[in-house]
């Protein structure tokens, strides 16, 4: 049996009775060094740091061990913490969690947020533009005193510098430090000190929110876009899930990856394009809505990274061989969904509509628009779609 116990900056003297005794009894206790130096004399436990990297000792740690194994971590453990790793690798019968009250709970106490409303982003394992939002409020888990200036700055760069910033340093502990000011204030003057133990209480300002499919103004592109209403049928037929990949090849503008991401939680992309500026582009878009786009380049020569549950195909699609390598990439049960607008791309899904089955789709729009002193039609061009879900056994 492996117990994990949550403890928070005021060491021993917060924990609950039940979380110190089983401190008190234990023979070994893992945790980061910052953790295993808040126990007391009354853990006579033998210490022992994780090493780098940390997974292939959670791994092994029920490796020849007769007894309980006790882990200490921060706050909660199932909070973005190793509590969740271990019930991943052994399953809830062989861990157990004691939790301390978790760093998001002391923060949103601080600030007087419900937590209920309040998103939590990790940035302990991610990268800074994951935390940039559009609105609402969240509090972010910095990865190391680096955070605070790294995330004021992407939130400066991308129109969001008068977001109230409260770094909240060693929270719960007796050297807990409070500090207050905008994105752009934090970005142009940071402190010279911050704990590495901080998190992060932003509220996104000005509230920018947008729920559905954004409109084509959002984003950056030079013509290469797929439009909006295109866009809205196109992640219909994509069927994104929470906590699912997505290829965008051919991406343009990255405009299919980021509404993907935004679509549900832990949705993630890897966008494929050829163009240099192109991926320049994208990259700056994703960083504008915090989306998790990688982005590659030429398709299929990159494709080999990880497997998606679903691939959009809106460039290249007549390119020989492009669609032939998306559908051999993409697992049993996974979408394949492809957009053209030229005879020669219709003539491709046309054949593999034939070939494997699935939707076929074509969608035309028009705008009104003056002519003159009165309003007419005038047409987008038609988007053909082929949508299809892989079968078992089927190519």
């Amino acid at each position: 049996m492996i117990v994990v116990v949550g403890i928070g900056a005021d060491g021993m003297a917060g924990l609950a009775p039940t979380s110190r005794a089983e401190l008190a009894g234990a023979t070994a206790v893992y945790g980061s060094q910052r953790q295993l130096d808040l126990l007391d004399e009354n853990v006579s436990a033998v210490r022992r740091p994780w090493p780098s990297p940390m997974l292939p000792a959670l791994q092994t740690l029920l490796d020849d061990v007769d007894d309980d194994v006790h882990v200490v971590a921060s706050g909660d453990p199932l909070l973005h913490g190793v509590g969740s790793t271990l019930i991943r690798i052994y399953g809830t019968d062989r861990v157990a969690v004691l939790p301390h009250v978790s760093s998001v709970t002391l923060a949103c106490s601080r600030v007087g947020w419900p937590v209920q409303d309040t998103e939590v982003i990790s940035l302990v394992t991610a990268e800074p533009s994951i935390a940039v939002r559009r609105g609402g409020q969240a509090i972010v888990l910095s990865r190391d005193r680096s955070s605070p200036a790294a995330l004021a700055r992407l939130l400066t760069d991308t129109g969001r510098g008068d977001s109230e910033l409260t770094v909240l340093e060693q929270l719960g502990g007796p050297k807990e430090l409070r500090r207050s000011s905008t994105a752009r204030e934090w970005a142009d003057r940071p402190p010279g000190k911050v704990d590495d133990l901080n998190v992060i209480a932003v509220r996104y300002l000005p509230d920018e929110r947008l729920y559905g499919t954004l409109p084509d103004i959002a984003f950056a592109h030079d013509g290469q876009l797929t439009k909006q209403a295109i866009r809205a049928a196109s992640l219909a037929a994509l069927a994104p899930r929470p906590g699912e990949l997505m290829w965008d090849v051919g991406a343009g503008s990255g405009s299919i990856a980021i509404e993907w991401c935004r679509s549900g939680p832990g949705c993630r992309a890897i966008a494929f394009e050829r163009n240099e500026a192109r991926r320049a582009r994208i990259v700056e878009n994703a960083t504008a809505f915090g989306a998790q786009v990688e982005v590659m380049s030429d398709a299929p020569e990159s494709f080999d990274v990880s497997t998606p549950a679903a691939i959009f195909v809106g460039g290249g699609v007549s390119q020989p061989g492009l669609v032939d390598a998306c559908w051999e990439k993409l697992p049993v049960g996974g979408r394949l969904v492809v957009n053209a607008v030229t005879v020669e791309s219709e003539s491709v899904i046309a054949q593999w509509f034939s070939r494997i089955g699935g939707e076929l789709r074509r969608f035309q729009h028009y705008r009104g628009e003056p002519v003159g002193s009165f309003t007419g039609w005038r047409p987008a061009m038609p988007v053909t779609q082929w949508s299809a879900v892989k079968p078992t056994g089927k190519t």
